[in-house]
């Protein structure tokens, strides 16, 4: 549970290896304390053990507030994902931190991203399909993985995702994408071995593609674009909800294709539209 917790906040999330790497000790550091004890009998009364012995090992404020953040992440992601009934740490409260504005391309830069496998072989056509469903959908690259061939609508130009919780939502799918997806379907897909006949997106070996495939892909592509640095599938994510902002879409329309459940989730958005308002001002006003 661990190691997924990891893969989902390196893939999902894009956190720096440095996070990652902290929060794998902090979690290893509790799983040792916690001993035998089953995931799903973890209480309140053993978190507060553990504050108490992070205290008694002489830890400082700050340190103790960051590896309960760091277990709230994980039981709170363990909830989502239907592996524990109820969050332990639900009730424990940390010092309210200014939200991290998420980082999002530049539009040359994610067109130069999607538009990075040039190749006419089926992976290539794999690749070219599912970059240009990422941005054009917003969804998520756990979303992406799990996604059938039944659940894109090619008559309509809709994708039926499934988001946090099960929860169904229909996005729509520009001509570009959907194009990009017709051909991959006509002359890629029927290239890959045949493992898995309802997968929308299929590994060299036929299989299901992971998340884990998914960021190892835009990684790849990263790097060979020189599209700056840490970039992954929710940078895609990030840079959908931002240039439809930036171009004059409703906050309440990003909010259903993103599928966020609060609209307060999705006002984040508008912070960084406007603070690339104010550099382009900045830039460009002579009084500035």
């Amino acid at each position: 549970m661990i190691n997924d917790f990891l893969d989902f906040i390196k893939i999902e999330r894009g956190y720096s290896e440095n996070t990652i790497k902290s929060y794998s000790r902090d979690l290893k550091q509790f799983n040792k304390f916690a001993g035998k004890i089953e995931i799903e009998k973890t209480n309140r009364e053993l978190i507060q053990r553990y504050l108490a012995y992070l205290s008694d090992k002489g830890y400082s404020v700050p340190s103790i507030e960051h590896k309960l953040a760091c277990l709230k992440s994980f039981f709170h992601y363990l909830q989502r994902e239907g592996k524990i009934q109820k969050d332990p740490t639900d009730d424990f409260r940390l010092p309210k931190k200014a939200k991290r504005l998420p980082k999002a391309l530049s539009i040359s830069e994610t067109i130069k991203l999607i538009a990075a496998p040039r190749e006419k072989n089926y992976i290539s056509l794999r690749d070219a399909a599912l970059l240009e469903l990422l941005y054009a959908s917003g969804m998520r690259a756990s979303e992406a993985a799990v996604l059938n061939i039944d659940d894109i609508n090619l008559a309509v130009s809709f994708v039926k995702c499934f988001g946090k919780g099960a929860k169904e939502r229909i996005v729509p799918i520009n001509k570009t994408a959907l194009s990009t997806i017709k051909i991959y379907l006509e002359q890629g897909r029927p290239q890959f071995p045949r493992q898995d006949a309802s997968a929308l997106f299929l590994d060299k070996n036929g299989k299901r593609l992971t998340r884990q495939g998914i960021w190892l892909i835009i990684k790849k592509y990263v790097k060979s674009t020189g599209v700056r640095g840490k970039t992954s599938p929710h940078t895609l994510r990030h840079s959908f909800a931002t240039h439809l902002l930036e171009k004059g879409a409703d906050l309440r329309s990003v909010q259903e294709m993103l599928g966020h459940s609060d609209i307060a989730t999705t006002q984040i958005y508008t912070s960084v539209s406007r603070e690339r308002l104010k550099r382009m001002y900045m830039k460009a006003h002579p009084r500035a």
